[in-house]
Formats: C-alpha cells, structure tokens, sequence
C-alpha cells in the first residue's frame, strides 16, 4: 500500500510540474490609441487564461500595415483605421474578414489653463510654438488631425509649428513631456489614468474629419490558434466593451458622432 500511495505521489507531483499542454499564445500588433484601454482588456483577459501568454505590440497602424504584408510575424492586427485590416483580407493575408471594434475620437490638449476656452482655429494666433499631431503619412489619428486642421482652416498657418510623432502615443507624449505646447491626440489617451487631469482638452466635432472606424482582423499564422479566436470573441463581451467605452469610444452597434 505505502508503495502504490508512493507511485501516486510522485506522479502527481511530476504532472504539477510538468507546462500545461494547453497553453497558448498571442501576439498582437495594436494601434497606439490603444495603449491603455488594449492593457486594460488584455488585463482582464489573462484572469481568465493565466497560463497562456498574451503579448502587446503598439505602434502605427500604417507601419504596421507594412510589416504585416511583408510577413511580420503577429496572430491579430488592432488598427486605428479598418481600412488597413480590409486590404490585408484582400491580399490572402488573414483568417477572415476585418471587423469594426471601436470608432475614435480626437481631441486638442493642451497643459496649459488657457486650453480650456482656445480651439483649432485660434492656433495661428496663439503663443503655440510647437504643436503635435502624429504623422498623416502614415498615423490614422495624424490624418484625422490634419483634416480636422483643413477644416478650421488653420493648416498652411500650422505647418512651420508641427512636431511629428510616429504615432498618437508619442504625439501625446510631446504635449505631457513639453516637447510640445499642444497637440491634436486620442481621446482615449487623455482619459487614461496616466493623463487624466493633466492640463485641458476640447473634444473635436467628428465631422470635422473623416470618421476613425477601428477594426481588427485575425492573421493567417492565427487560422487555428483558439487563444486568437477567444480573444476576438472576448473583444465582443460586456466587460471588454464596457473598458472601451471608458476611455471614450463609441461602440460600432451603438452609433453617434
């Protein structure tokens, strides 16, 4: 008896020890507007899978989009433009079609008091000396920022004052760092724990630009990854979409500008 209970011991005891066969893992190339509320779900998401790795890139999605077709080795692609997902779906380069999750929204923030009354057409007369938006080369939420400039009809006054960043993040970085008087950045991002409070921010009316359609899409190498598929499914859940609206996106079943 003392031999089989001896067996059974160090059988379960070699099994605890043993990496789960079912773990899996996950990388994912997500726009930089994301930054935190993608942390934030991600967060969420590893309670329910604490054996399986979940890893966050954030970037542009336009880079991102270059990578991609040239192989770059991710399983989801979250970028702040849906159009990036489309064409990659069109090339043979995904499991599926793109889906919309969030459409975003820009704002001008500044850290000085005197951003709580200017806005986007008082730029030129302003002590502004540096103003930061990402790159409309190849950032959605520079693009945006640029159209959103045309339209207060302030852009060839701006273009001596611009800071480029690669992205969002970074645009919103320049702005909280001083690199940069002001900026046009994610309402996500000035939402963020990270930012909240700092300086003042006026909320861009969506019509002023095209609208920021965000959409994801599952890679090819991800066909049969399940943690891919939980993760998009998990994007769909009250709690995951509950933290999106958290951080002031609109829900693309939920409308409004």
């Amino acid at each position: 008896m003392a031999r089989v209970l001896s067996r059974f011991l160090f059988v379960v005891t070699f099994c605890w020890m043993m990496p789960s066969a079912q773990a899996a893992s996950l990388t994912i190339a997500a726009a930089a507007d994301l930054k935190f509320a993608l942390a934030e779900v991600v967060e969420n998401f590893r309670v329910q899978h604490p054996a399986d790795k979940v890893e966050v890139i954030y970037g542009s999605s336009g880079k991102f989009f270059t990578q991609l077709v040239n192989g770059a080795p991710f399983d989801l692609y979250f970028s702040a433009d849906i159009a990036y997902p489309q064409k990659l779906a069109s090339q043979g380069l995904t499991a599926g079609a793109a889906h919309p999750y969030a459409i975003g929204r820009i704002v001008l923030w500044g850290i000085g008091s005197e951003w709580a009354h200017l806005g986007l057409q008082d730029l030129p007369r302003s002590k502004v000396a540096k103003f930061a938006i990402a790159n409309p080369q190849h950032a959605p939420y520079g693009l945006r920022a640029q159209q959103a400039l045309q339209h207060a009809g302030v852009w060839e006054a701006m273009q001596p004052r611009l800071v480029l960043g690669e992205n969002v993040a970074q645009s919103a970085q320049f702005v909280d760092s001083g690199a940069a008087d002001a900026g046009v950045v994610a309402l996500s991002l000035v939402l963020s724990p990270a930012m909240q409070g700092k300086g003042n921010w006026t909320l861009i009316p969506a019509d002023w630009h095209e609208p920021l359609e965000q959409g994801y899409v599952i890679l090819t190498r991800a066909r049969d990854n399940p943690l891919a598929r939980g993760f998009a499914g998990y994007m769909a859940s009250e709690p995951a979409r509950a933290v999106m609206r958290r951080y002031g996106f609109v829900l693309p079943d939920e409308g409004g500008k």
